[in-house]
């Protein structure tokens, strides 16, 4: 690994751990969450983190492949273009599910959170392929965590 993978493994491993700090720091797990209805399915609690710190640690993996990999200056800022939507898009589900405390909104925004997702992997794909695989967990989860906001909102709504 060369001097050139040192600076956007850093720019990409803050960010991702910024994301993931403010993410947390908005999750707020206390009676109102414990005292919502939840399918069957949920997964317990302790596979939240696990899944997130792996999902940030690919994400991050996948944001500096596609960034070395990129064909040009203008394919790299909208690769971190998409990034930093994400990243945003990310943090906003954690504030209207949890600070907010409307899982309808959130389940309206896991959406486009979704599709950012997707997007990501469709363009980055296009120049790394490793870029595209990282993300494909990251989806699945969405798409999981999707399924249980929508779960939670059929359970205990109107909001």
């Amino acid at each position: 690994m060369g001097r050139s993978w040192f600076l956007p493994i850093l720019v990409a491993g803050i960010a991702a751990l910024g994301v993931a700090m403010l993410g947390g720091t908005i999750t707020d797990l206390g009676p109102w969450y414990q005292s919502l209805a939840k399918p069957d399915w949920t997964p317990p609690g302790y596979v939240f983190p696990i899944a997130w710190t792996a999902i940030f640690a690919l994400a991050a993996l996948a944001a500096v492949s596609a960034w070395l990999s990129a064909p040009n200056a203008n394919a790299r800022t909208t690769t971190i273009g998409l990034f930093a939507l994400n990243g945003f898009l990310n943090i906003l589900w954690s504030l209207l599910f949890f600070r907010s405390q409307r899982p309808d909104w959130a389940f309206a925004e896991l959406v486009a959170l979704w599709l950012s997702v997707l997007v990501l992997i469709l363009y980055c794909g296009r120049f790394s392929r490793l870029s595209a695989l990282a993300l494909v967990p990251y989806l699945i989860w969405v798409s999981i965590a999707g399924a249980l906001n929508w779960n939670i909102v059929q359970l205990n709504g109107p909001f």
